[in-house]
């Protein structure tokens, strides 16, 4: 996953205002409290980051990837 695809998944799934508040708000604990701004630029993968993000958030397989993606998810580190 690019970081470009990152963003326009997270616009998708949470919606454009509220996907934006999150990348500066929400800490991710899987990823040492890190903010998803935060864990993009120490240059944790985008793929990585998107799904620690949604497992946190409780978004189900079927609805992480959007309409238009086909991608399975994969394990958080």
């Amino acid at each position: 996953m690019r970081e470009r695809e990152f963003w326009q998944l997270l616009e998708e799934v949470f919606g454009r205002v509220y996907g934006r508040s999150l990348s500066h708000d929400q800490r991710l604990a899987a990823l040492d409290s890190m903010t998803v701004v935060e864990a993009l630029n120490q240059g944790v993968e985008p793929r990585v980051v998107w799904n620690v993000l949604c497992d946190q958030m409780d978004i189900p397989d079927s609805r992480r990837w959007g309409k238009d993606h086909n991608a399975p998810p994969l394990p958080a580190v």
